[in-house]
């Protein structure tokens, strides 16, 4: 990648993962905190993954199959007083590294799963930059270390922003690439030991 490339990606990740305006400095806005997804939260959810993910459509269905499946790994972010969210992460055990194709129901969460994985995270602009992501993950790494490693599907060329969590790429097989690739363009496969 020429340098000129480099720089502006890495001013596209800079710029997506910090806000100018940070809420935390509002006295009266109240700050958000972590909470389970509950199935009321579904059309707030969706909301803020069509704002963050437009190219990446899934369909309420596959966000409540999640949450009923597997409850303890759905977190909202959610500001006092409200039931608008502010953001979500979205987790669950796969079998190793065979996560779910995008907008894709599970069916189920067998017992013999053995690697955890992260579906998706996503902040509003405007919370992030705040601190808030390291308390969602940090609960979610509590769930995962039950599991030798945990993985995702980074999108938007945020491999900088999962490596300060210990992700890193991994080689996969032609049958994962190809489920990857379904992410989008630059859409990587990343691993981090628990």
């Amino acid at each position: 990648m020429p340098v000129s490339q480099f720089a502006i990606s890495l001013l596209y990740v800079q710029y997506s993962m910090t806000e100018p305006t940070r809420p935390e400095s509002n006295p009266a806005k109240p700050k958000p905190s972590w909470h389970p997804v509950t199935l009321n939260h579904i059309p707030s959810l969706i909301h803020v993954a069509a704002r963050i993910h437009p190219g990446l459509p899934e369909s309420d269905h596959v966000f409540a199959e999640r949450v009923k499946l597997f409850p303890a790994g759905c977190l909202a972010l959610v500001q006092e007083g409200s039931d608008e969210l502010c953001g979500y992460l979205i987790s669950h055990p796969i079998r190793y590294r065979q996560p779910p194709a995008l907008d894709s129901l599970l069916e189920e969460i067998a017992e013999d799963m053995d690697q955890y994985y992260i579906h998706d995270l996503a902040l509003l602009p405007e919370w992030r930059g705040c601190g808030f992501t390291m308390g969602g993950i940090e609960r979610v790494f509590g769930i995962a270390k039950q599991y030798q490693s945990t993985c995702l599907v980074s999108v938007y060329k945020t491999e900088l922003f999962w490596a300060r969590y210990g992700f890193r790429p991994v080689e996969i097989e032609e049958r994962l690439e190809e489920k990857v690739r379904g992410y989008g363009e630059g859409a990587k496969f990343l691993e981090r030991e628990n």
